[in-house]
């Protein structure tokens, strides 16, 4: 069989190899370097792979790279000692962009040539994600009415005689896919939890007319059948001032805001969530934001406690269900801006690698592990060299695909650049941090485009936290620059 020609082929012109699925490529031809296009199956595709000149360094396969007359492929560099990819094309200039214009005036053309408009054919239903726009010097802060708890209600319920008899209710949309407890627990606040499990074990609470389980998932317009219910009316709310103190901060890091979603600007050293020994965190302070339907905003992804910038917040329960199922396709776009030492080469990639957890006495981390190793995850980054001083730091934009635990921090330190400031993951031995730049994490959820629950789109972009600024001001970066990432492929 000869080598890179003569394999047997599979459907979406991919060729069956050995090891990890073929990096930048998947079953019906999937966008990506050295694949075929969607709808571009077999040696077309491939062709068109070729012709971007992508350059390889994958460590989930072994493959190979030679054509059939067992010469190179022109524009294909293999490079088996990294897992990096290069996106430039093969005369060395940046793809051209893909990302939607401004539609111009009658009888003109863009400056810049579409990616469409190159005659490549574009996946049915595909839409680009991100929409280029003018850079904001500064945070857009939406002002938002501060929402309350409301207790009144609460006290209402319980002395509503209504709940002293049968009642029947309706499942709203909000409520949609709602457990059978969780939704007794939001319309009765002052049903205790043992009463929720008795009236359900029981069957005394029917779904439609049958029983039901405590876990049970709900759909819009099913009829709920209540028993006569035994309240008690909720404690007062302590921590008044320090509620107010909350809801003010939460309003000062507040980049956008709706009835559905807020977008957070996180501080670095604030945990998202709650753990040993850490009783200050942002999920417990949206509870000052539960409105009065009691609805309480709950978080739609993480970041790590010494990561600043974007957090996605669901402010109810429809918002949260429609963010996660876009989370889970991946249809969400996240860009990283990080600072490292020396220069990336190439100075734009792709990284390709499985991480897996790994426990020690005192603390876990992430590593780098082989395909097929228990708990080992797919993990894929893209990046770009934005700018660099001295070829001794390089401002990298990262744009991740996948959103493994530790991600971007385990994957660039594994091409030997890790991230300026991380005490977890900086390994490079006798390196002196530069005079005037802070030894913290230099990492930045700088921007997230996700569609918005009720249609529409959510583009919100961070600013630089303090710490990231004085050293961009150091180093003489300009965080106007054009972001090179943007011009990335899709996957």
């Amino acid at each position: 069989m000869k080598r890179g020609g003569g394999g047997p082929r599979q459907p979406g012109g991919g060729r069956k190899e050995s090891g990890a699925r073929r990096s930048g490529s998947r079953p019906g031809g999937g966008p990506g370097f050295g694949g075929a296009r969607p709808g571009g199956g077999g040696r077309k595709g491939a062709r068109a792979g070729q012709k971007s000149g992508f350059r390889s360094r994958d460590d989930d396969a072994g493959k190979s790279s030679g054509s059939r007359d067992g010469a190179p492929k022109r524009g294909f560099r293999p490079r088996d000692d990294k897992a990096v990819k290069s996106f430039r094309s093969r005369d060395g200039a940046p793809r051209k962009s893909f990302r939607p214009r401004a539609a111009e005036p009658e009888g003109e053309t863009s400056e810049r040539e579409s990616y469409f408009e190159k005659g490549r054919s574009a996946p049915r239903g595909h839409k680009p994600r991100f929409v280029e726009r003018r850079e904001r010097s500064e945070p857009v802060v939406v002002e938002a009415p501060a929402r309350k708890f409301d207790e009144e209600r609460a006290k209402a319920v319980a002395a509503d005689p209504a709940n002293n008899k049968v009642q029947t209710v309706t499942v709203s949309a909000d409520e949609n896919g709602m457990r059978v407890d969780r939704f007794l627990e939001s319309r009765f606040p002052g049903l205790s939890f043992s009463h929720i499990q008795r009236i359900i074990r029981k069957g005394e609470l029917r779904v439609n007319g049958k029983r039901s389980e405590p876990k049970s998932r709900l759909e819009s317009g099913q009829s709920i059948r209540i028993p006569p219910l035994k309240l008690d009316a909720p404690p007062p709310r302590v921590g008044g001032e320090r509620d107010e103190e909350t809801r003010a901060f939460l309003k000062s890091i507040t980049l956008h805001e709706d009835d559905d979603v807020m977008v957070l600007n996180k501080p670095m050293g604030l945990s998202v969530q709650g753990g040993s020994g850490t009783t200050r965190h942002i999920d417990g302070m949206l509870g000052v934001l539960t409105d009065r339907a009691g609805q309480r905003p709950r978080l739609v992804h993480r970041l790590d406690k010494d990561t600043a910038g974007c957090l996605l917040v669901a402010k109810n329960r429809f918002s949260a269900a429609a963010l996660a199922k876009t989370f889970r396709s991946r249809t969400a776009r996240k860009i990283y801006w990080a600072l490292v030492p020396n220069v990336p080469k190439p100075k734009q990639g792709r990284i390709s690698t499985y991480l897996a957890k790994e426990e020690r006495e005192d603390d876990s981390f992430m590593r780098v592990a082989k395909h097929g190793e228990d708990g080992a995850m797919h993990a894929v980054t893209y990046y770009a060299v934005v700018e660099t001083a001295a070829a001794k730091l390089a401002w990298l934009s990262l744009k991740p695909v996948t959103g493994r635990t530790h991600q971007l921090r385990v994957q660039l330190a594994h091409i030997e650049h890790p991230i300026v400031g991380d005490p977890k993951y900086f390994s490079i031995e006798n390196w002196e941090m530069p005079g005037g730049i802070q030894n913290k994490l230099h990492l930045l959820a700088r921007r997230i485009a996700v569609p918005h629950p009720r249609g529409g789109e959510i583009d919100v972009t961070a600013p630089l936290p303090p710490h990231m600024l004085q050293s961009w001001n150091l180093l003489g970066f300009d965080a106007k620059r054009y972001d090179p990432i943007e011009d990335s492929p899709e996957e």
